[in-house]
């Protein structure tokens, strides 16, 4: 696939991705500290969870809403891995000086 193509598609997805990979990160982290660090009631937990898991979608739409959650992850990692460059071959230089 091309740079460019590559570029574009990443452009595409991370607006999409990025208000439901939040919410699935900041609920997640939150829960875990607000829990453990600073005692939170376990009806705070629960509401935590009921965004985290996506919950709030209905039984139908959260299979749907962690499967997306989950591919666009996958997504926006191999094509950022992959626009830095770190599986290619170096090109070679020509060292011969002309």
């Amino acid at each position: 696939m091309q740079s460019r193509t590559l570029r574009k598609l990443h452009r595409f997805i991370a607006p999409i991705i990025f208000l439901p990979l939040f919410l699935t990160a900041a609920t997640g982290v939150l829960y875990r500290v607000a829990r453990s660090w600073f005692g939170a009631s376990p009806e705070f937990g629960e509401l935590m969870m009921f965004i985290h898991q996506g919950t709030f979608l209905g039984g139908q739409l959260r299979v749907f809403y962690v499967l997306l959650n989950g591919l666009g992850v996958i997504a926006m990692l191999f094509t950022g891995i992959y626009m830095t460059s770190l599986f290619r071959r170096p090109r070679r230089t020509d060292t011969t000086g002309s």
